[in-house]
This record gives C-alpha cells, structure tokens and sequence, in this order.
C-alpha cells in the first residue's frame, strides 16, 4: 500500500450516491493515511444506496462542496449512483469545482454515473474515458472517446464503470498522488 500521508482528498456526493463508490475509495485512501474530506451540497449527511434505490447508511460530511478551495485539495473523487450524479451534474458549483481541479491539473476521478457532470462541465471532448455503460453516447455526443475497461486513465483523469471496479479505480488515484 502506497503512503499518502500528507494528502487531501475531496469527495462530492449527495443523496442516493452508490455506497461502495464512495466508501470504497474513502475507508482506502484513508488507510493508505490520505486525509479525505467527504463534502455533500449542504454539509449536510448524505444518504447512500445501492442498486440506485435501497437506502442504506447515512454517511457523515465533513463540509459543504461549494466551500472546497481546490488549492487545499491534491486529488477530487465523484461517485456515481444516478440519482447522485443526476443532480450534481446540473449543480454549477458542482461544475465549477471539477472544472477548477481539471485547470489545477490535479487528479479528478470519476465514476460510474459521476462522468455526466464532467459531460454537464464541458471536460469531456477530446477525452477518453469510461462509465456505467448507459453513458456512452452522452460521453461521444460531448466528443469523447468512451471506451468499455476497469479503469482508464487519460493525463490527471481517472474513470471507472461500476463498484466491481473501485480496486482499480482507487490502485489508479493512488498511482497518480505518488507520482
């Protein structure tokens, strides 16, 4: 296991966020001594479920996103869940804060649902990247390169499809905060 001593990590969620995208990559990253921040639209707990729509545990926050300085963070993670990434993705500040890490030239991945906000920023054209696969034609239709793997990373972008896949997902994050 990598050590990430002395790195922050921002997660953005909100209600009905898929449970293991974002416990996966939080409970890892912190074993691997990360400081990650869990941050909802309000600061308010978040609800999380699996399969989209069995509630399951409420997951403390650490803050609100529309606080998040990004020079405070090394690395943001968006989960997926569709309700969760349904409504981030029309979120402007939600927008404006991934748009930010992408221009910071900082590590920003996303999952599973999550790549509708980078389609909403305007970060996908010219990228190559995957997603739950429903995504696909959102993600070539915004003029990226979607293309069906575990994990794709393309420069500080790092995307996964689904929970099977945060192992790699969280391997590529922790690659890219120790390179």
């Amino acid at each position: 296991m990598p050590d990430l001593s002395g790195k922050v990590v921002a997660i953005i969620a909100g209600d009905y966020v898929e449970e293991p995208e974002l416990v996966g990559p939080r409970d890892r990253l912190r074993e691997a001594g990360a400081e990650v921040r869990v941050l909802s639209r309000d600061g308010s707990p978040i609800q999380a479920a699996e399969g989209d729509v069995t509630p399951t545990q409420k997951i403390e926050t650490d803050g609100a996103y529309a606080d998040l300085d990004v020079d405070t963070i090394d690395a943001l993670v968006v989960p997926g869940g569709t309700v969760n990434a349904d409504h981030l993705r029309v979120d402007q500040r939600a927008q404006t804060l991934v748009r930010k890490v992408a221009a910071a030239d900082k590590p920003l991945a996303v999952i599973c649902h999550g790549p509708w906000l980078l389609v909403s920023a305007g970060l996908v054209e010219g990228r190559r990247l995957t997603s739950w696969p429903s995504l696909q034609d959102d993600i070539r239709n915004a003029g990226g390169d979607w293309v069906d793997a575990e994990v794709v990373v393309d420069r500080k972008l790092v995307t996964s499809r689904k929970p099977d896949d945060v192992p790699a997902f969280v391997e590529a994050i922790e690659r890219l905060l120790t390179s």
